[in-house]
This record gives C-alpha cells, sequence and structure tokens, in this order.
C-alpha cells in the first residue's frame, strides 16, 4: 500500500509563494497515488495547508492539470488517467497463487486499454466473497507499480446484484406474463403487458428487474432485450453463452479486419511445401491448427532415432498485438465447445480459412523439427517459419484403419511413405512417455450427439485410438520444446501449470486410500508414478472406478501462469501450450513470445504485452473455467430437456459426488448428473464420513459411497435449469469395517478425532 502524506510532509517541501507553501503538480500527482481517499479539492488544501488565495491558485491549477491530461475528475474526486477511483464496483473472476482474490473493475470502457487487475483483500472476521461476486472496495495503487496487480482492494461489502439483467424464458399466464428464471433458486418475475419489449411467450429473454408488485407478489421487471426463441436448435446453449457472459458476436470492426486481411507471403519463411506434413482430426473438425510428419533419423550416431515435424498453423501472422482481433481474442480467451455449436476465438476468415492448414492448399506455419533417440529421448530441436502444404486431411478412426490394415483410396498411397513412419515414431516416443510415468487416470470421455431439432440423439464414448494418443504425445513433446526454447532465451511467456496436490489433499487421499487398505507414505514427495502404482493396484477391484474418481479430485487445477510451476500430471519440469493458437489465446502468446525470441519476425511479443503477463494469464485461466462451465451446464440442460417427459422412468446411475445434505449420481448413458436429497435415503440418521467420501447409516453403518453403481427413479425434472431430481431405489451396501466401527463410536458419544468436524448429522425423512 502506498505511504500516506502526512499534511506537513510534502508542502513543506514546495516553493513559496505571498507567504504560503504551494505544492508543485508532481506533488499534487504524488498525492493523489498515495492517498486516493483524500482525492477531491478540499482534502488536497488542507494537506498542503492552503488557505484563502491559496486555495484560489489551487482550483486553477487543478484546472489546468485537468487540460493537460495530468489529472481526471470523477465528481468531486480527483485521480490519476486511467485510474481507478478510491471507491468502486469489482467483480471477483479469480484467485492467484497465494490464493488470494483477483477482481478487474464491473464497468471499463473498451476504448481505455486492459482493465487494471486488483487484489482482493478480506478483514479477518468478515464474510468472505468469493469467485464470481460483486464488491463494493477501497482501492488503494500498488506503490512502484510492476508486474502484479496495480491496485490491492479492501471490501466494503458484498453488492446485490439482483438489479442486474436475468435471463429467462417467457411464459404466458392466466394473470399475464412471467419469466421462468434459468438459473435455480431465482424467482419468477412478472412482465406487465407494457414492457414486453415486443417479447412472445417461450422467447429467451434478458429482464431487468425493478420492483415488487406486492409485499406479498413476485418482483416485477421489464424485458430488456429478446435473445431468441426457446424453438431454436441452439437455444440451450444460448443460454449458457448468456448465462456466463461469453462474447459470442464479433464486433463490426473485428469482422472488417478479418475480412480484410490477405494470405500470407513467402518472405521470410522457409518453403516446406514439398514435405508430405499431413492433418490428423476428428472427422467433424471444421479447423486444422496443426500437422505432423515423421521420418527415420539417418544420422549414424543416432540409430533407431527419428525426426519428428510439427507444423502449428502461424496465428500471429494475422492476429496482431493490439488489433481489434488481438483484443476480442483476448476478451474471449479461447474457443468454447457445445453439442450444437462452436463459439470461436477469431473470426470464421481467420480460423477455418486462412489459418486453417486445409488439404493441397499454401500455409504459412511455426513449426519444431525434434530429433529423438531410439529411446524416446528428445535429443535436439529448432524452430522454422515456413510455408507449408498439407498432403492429406485424415480422420482418427480413417489414418488407424489404414494401419491396422484396412487403407482407403486416400490412405493407400500414404500408407508406406507416411503413415508408418508416423507410427514408428510414436512407438519410439511412448517409450520416453512411459519411463517418465505421467499421471494415467481412466477418464473416458463422452461425446453427445444430437439429432436436427437439436435435441438428444444419443450419448457415445468415442473409442481411444492410438492414432489419437500419437498425435497428443506429439502436441505435447512441441509444447516442452517451446518452453524450452523460451527459457533459454530468457523470454517472458505464459506456462500450462500443473502443481502438485497440496498438503491437505493429500493427507485426505491418505485418509480415503486407508479405507479400501491401500496405503500411501505419509511425508513423501509425491509423483505421478506414486498415483499410477495406486492406480494399478485398484485395476480389476470392486474399488477401482472409486480410486480413479478421488485421485482425479486430489488434483490441483491446472492454470496459465508466466511462473514456471511445472506440469505435475505430465510429469514435466516445463510446459506450455503451443499447439493450438487458433482456439486459445495462451498458444497465441508463446507464439509471439518465440517469434520475437528467434528473430522470425516483427510480431514478436512487445514489452507491454510482457508487462501484463500476469494479468492476462489470470484472465485467460478464468476464461477456460468459464467455458468449461458453460459446457457442462449446457449438457445437463439439454439432457433434462431430453428426459422431461420420462419422470418415473428408472435408470441405472453411478454416484457422481457426495455431501452433507445429498447424492449427485451421474447417468452413464447420458454423461448428465442429478440430485438425491439425504432426507429421502431412508428411515435413519446418515452421517457424511468426509474421508471415505460416503454417506453412513447411523443405525445400520451401511452407505452410499462415490463411485457406487446404483438404480435411481426419475421425479422431478427442471429443464431450464438443468436440474433433476432422483430417488434412490438400491438398498445402502456395507462399507469397511473401520469406518463401521468409527460410526459405532460416534453413536456412544466417544471417539473425538479430526474427523468429527467433517462428520455431522443430516435431516431425517
Amino acid at each position: 500500500m502506498a505511504r500516506r502524506i502526512s499534511p506537513k510532509g510534502k508542502a513543506g517541501r514546495t516553493q513559496a509563494d505571498s507567504g504560503s507553501h504551494r505544492p508543485t503538480p508532481q506533488d499534487i500527482v504524488d498525492f493523489l497515488a498515495a492517498n486516493p481517499d483524500q482525492s477531491g479539492k478540499r482534502e488536497i488544501a488542507r494537506a498542503f495547508g492552503l488557505k484563502g488565495v491559496d486555495r484560489v491558485w489551487l482550483k486553477d491549477v487543478l484546472r489546468e492539470m485537468a487540460d493537460d491530461g495530468l489529472i481526471e475528475k470523477q465528481g468531486k474526486r480527483l485521480i490519476q488517467p486511467g485510474g481507478l477511483p478510491h471507491v468502486v464496483a469489482l467483480d471477483i473472476f479469480s484467485r492467484d497463487h497465494d490464493g488470494l482474490l483477483l477482481a478487474r473493475p464491473a464497468e471499463w470502457a473498451e476504448d481505455a486499454g486492459a482493465p487494471p487487475l486488483v487484489q482482493v483483500r478480506t478483514r479477518r472476521g468478515k464474510p468472505a466473497p468469493g469467485i464470481g461476486d460483486r464488491v463494493l472496495a477501497r482501492v488503494f495503487p500498488v506503490k512502484g507499480g510492476g508486474k502484479g496487480p496495480a491496485y490491492t482492494a479492501q471490501v466494503l461489502k458484498k453488492l446485490d446484484r439482483t438489479r442486474d439483467a436475468v435471463l429467462g424464458v417467457l411464459r404466458k399466464t392466466a394473470d399475464g406474463f412471467r419469466i421462468e428464471p434459468v438459473v435455480r433458486g431465482e424467482p419468477e418475475i412478472e412482465i406487465p403487458a407494457d414492457a414486453l419489449n415486443g417479447a412472445k411467450p417461450d422467447d429467451l429473454v434478458e429482464v431487468e428487474p425493478q420492483s415488487r408488485a406486492g409485499r406479498y407478489g413476485p418482483p416485477r421487471g421489464r424485458v430488456a432485450a429478446v435473445v431468441g426463441s426457446m424453438d431454436s436448435e441452439k437455444a440451450i446453449s444460448m443460454i449458457a453463452i448468456h448465462a456466463h457472459g461469453i462474447p459470442n458476436v464479433f464486433p463490426e470492426t473485428v469482422i472488417k479486419e478479418a475480412e480484410a486481411a490477405r494470405p500470407a507471403k513467402m518472405s521470410g519463411r522457409e518453403d516446406w511445401r514439398k514435405l508430405p506434413l499431413l492433418t490428423i482430426d476428428p472427422a467433424d473438425a471444421k479447423d486444422h491448427d496443426d500437422a505432423v510428419r515423421a521420418e527415420p533419423d539417418t544420422d549414424e550416431k543416432n540409430p533407431g532415432g527419428f525426426i519428428v515435424d510439427v507444423a502449428i498453423a502461424d496465428v500471429a501472422a494475422y492476429v496482431t498485438s493490439g488489433s481489434a482481433m488481438d483484443r476480442e481474442a483476448l476478451k474471449r480467451g479461447n474457443s468454447v465447445y457445445f453439442p450444437d455449436r462452436v463459439v470461436p476465438m477469431l473470426p470464421e476468415r481467420i480460423s477455418n480459412d486462412l489459418c486453417s492448414l486445409r488439404e493441397k492448399e499454401d500455409r504459412p506455419a511455426l513449426a519444431v523439427r525434434m530429433i529423438f533417440d531410439a529411446q524416446g529421448r528428445k535429443l535436439r530441436h529448432s524452430f522454422h517459419r515456413i510455408m507449408m502444404r498439407s498432403a492429406a486431411r485424415l480422420a482418427y478412426p480413417q489414418a488407424q484403419a489404414a494401419i491396422d490394415g484396412s487403407p482407403d483410396d486416400k490412405t493407400g498411397p500414404l500408407l508406406d511413405p507416411v503413415l508408418k513412419p508416423l507410427w514408428d515414431a510414436y512407438k519410439v516416443l511412448k517409450k520416453g512417455r512411459d519411463k517418465r510415468q505421467p499421471l494415467e487416470l481412466d477418464l473416458p470421455e463422452r461425446k453427445i450427439l444430437l439429432k436436427e431439432d437439436g435435441t438428444v440423439d444419443r450419448v457415445v464414448i468415442p473409442e481411444r485410438l492410438d492414432a489419437h494418443k500419437l498425435i497428443e504425445e506429439f502436441m505435447i513433446q512441441a509444447n516442452v520444446a517451446a518452453a524450452e526454447t523460451l527459457e533459454a532465451k530468457r523470454r517472458a511467456f505464459v506456462y500450462r501449470a500443473h502443481d502438485a496436490p497440496s498438503l491437505a489433499k493429500q493427507e485426505a487421499l491418505r485418509e480415503f486410500l486407508q479405507t479400501v487398505n491401500i496405503s500411501l507414505a505419509r511425508g513423501a514427495q509425491m509423483k505421478p508414478a506414486m498415483f499410477n502404482k495406486i492406480l494399478d493396484q485398484a485395476e480389476g477391484t470392486e474399488h477401482a472406478e472409486l480410486i480413479n474418481e478421488v485421485v482425479l479430485r486430489s488434483q490441483s487445477q491446472a492454470v496459465y501462469t508466466p511462473e514456471n510451476l511445472g506440469h505435475f500430471g505430465l510429469n514435466l519440469r516445463r510446459y506450455a501450450h503451443f499447439t493450438s493458437p487458433i482456439r486459445r489465446y495462451a498458444d497465441l502468446i508463446v507464439h509471439r513470445a518465440l517469434i520475437g525470441a528467434l528473430g522470425l519476425g516483427p510480431e514478436g511479443l512487445k514489452k507491454e504485452e510482457e508487462d501484463r503477463l500476469e494479468e492476462t494469464a489470470a484472465l485467460i485461466s478464468a476464461s477456460e473455467r468459464r467455458a468449461m462451465a458453460a459446457e457442462r451446464e449446457t449438457v445437463d440442460r439439454l439432457v433434462a430437456r431430453h428426459l422431461a417427459d420420462r419422470i418415473g422412468s428408472d435408470f441405472a446411475a453411478r454416484i457422481s459426488g457426495v455431501t452433507k445434505s445429498g447424492l449427485f449420481v451421474q447417468l452413464p448413458l447420458f454423461g448428465a448428473d442429478g440430485f438425491i436429497p439425504v432426507s429421502t435415503l431412508g428411515d435413519e440418521y446418515y452421517f457424511y464420513d468426509e474421508s471415505a467420501h460416503a454417506l453412513v447409516g447411523e443405525r445400520t453403518g451401511k452407505g452410499f459411497r462415490l463411485a457406487d453403481r446404483v438404480d435411481v427413479r426419475l421425479v422431478e425434472v427442471a429443464p431450464l435449469a438443468g436440474a433433476m431430481r432422483f430417488e434412490m431405489l438400491s438398498e445402502p451396501g456395507p462399507l469397511p469395517a473401520g469406518k463401521r466401527s468409527f460410526h459405532k463410536s460416534m453413536r456412544r458419544g466417544g471417539g473425538r478425532t479430526g474427523r468429527a468436524k467433517s462428520t455431522g448429522r443430516s435431516r431425517r425423512r
């Protein structure tokens, strides 16, 4: 926090005039920076001891300073240009590595540049705000600036956001019109007929709450905007887009800039167009940002080694620092993928055309050539700015079928010269991966397939092919090479960091493993290989799914950061995202950093971008979490809508979460979650045993545990909220003996342990 200047401080060192001590303009600027809560004309006059005619003089000086752009006036307060007022509304969006909350001003002009980053400090004994909250705070400039937050803030109060726009569906009732909100827990809103603003029943609308109809009536509001019709195929994903504030319409300036872009020239590039680089992607992919090739290394000093080329679309050639496209890409942070649409980070002219590595078309790329020995150890690598021409566009199953002996007309000619060398190289890289021992969790990905009308057709689990693993390992190695090069050049960039599990999570995992007779040494430095050993012990047992789930939950969340924390899950010392600049802003930063560090062109990372990397990393990390939440909620809404007419039906389910208030269950057939309140589980008390991830009956010692397979009945559906309520059909099962004896001691009133705090009595049915 900046030092406060006493009234006798700088005033005593300023020039004297007419018997008083008048401050210089710099003295006034310094005072405002150090004392944002004393920023009015009266406070300045008092601080410097100005009276009478000197106060008239101060008024003229402040007017001149404002005209010269040295200060800005906000109401009766004076601030530095581009700064925040002393008291401001902040939106909290993330945490830093120390766990402190990070925020941005709730309102910020688009033409004012990037909004300043604010570190929010909470006061002991006061309710702490959380991510997603809006607060009123007193802010203080950080003395000396630097690369961290520009301000620290003290929270004055958490702001009530009920007057913000509410998203919901307009419904016609007997009394008029009401809004059915899409966010669970929000009240219905009554809409007078003269406040519909053109909206029709079943329209998805944004509503501004205004007042209550009466003491007990619902709140009233007016339709601010019509988002679209719920009859639209894409209505469900539109709910998530608006609920999370995901930008989905490109400004006209961005579209014009993209349309004005012209194909990159050969100047300053190496010609790799004759190399048989090819793309291997999902069959429905519309953009292709990575291409690969491999060949045996003919160097006699590297017998059995391979040369691997990975070429990545050169987005930096088109999206330059500070441009309209760049500002919009940073605002979006990443592309967002819904079952029915993609909200891209970049306009289609860039993502699906100029930067997409289309078959048989010249495209600019940033490529890395890597040399591996026969054991999969990378010997060296180099980066190249190239022009390439993709030899073929293949889908994963298509490439795999060719290797497995069923080539088609397209893959047949490529099999011996291109595909087989790729798979031979992968076998070599796999040796290195196996030696590295990254974390190997068994977590199949589900994909929702939709009908033409946008409703759910079915949910599939795509087969995990060697073709997927090949591309994944090639991309990992390219990402490592990017991080190593930038570190060697001592250049600033953003890492993709995945920290080791916290000590608290390690201890919780250790306690859980004891319940399934697996030991984990206390105090040992955790490594992925230790988790893999645990997973190997569980494989084929009744606890395999449970242990996979608990190990997953013990992991830290991956983030973007300018600080190297390593990547625990991949067991890598340094790691960056380099391979998907079409859909991730982090990769674009790394591309620019490489271009600048290696002298590959004028599009390198600018000094001002380097200075903002900590803030940028926090922004794109928050954007990634926002996208994940929106994608997950959309799946929940699609499935809830699909099952709305099947109330009373029975389903096979798996317990996906255990809390004091009940059980979350997932329907494997659909990949969506529902809830079973603890009050409906039976006629006895249930304790929540946090370490065992279970609800345990007080009388019988039987219960329900994370990952248990159960049968459930659907009893209630709220399609707009994506919420489903079930009742349990399966009987509670036996739990490990250690846990039963623990609960018996709880009933006898003894057994006070460190777990007592997390074990509580739930409501009875």
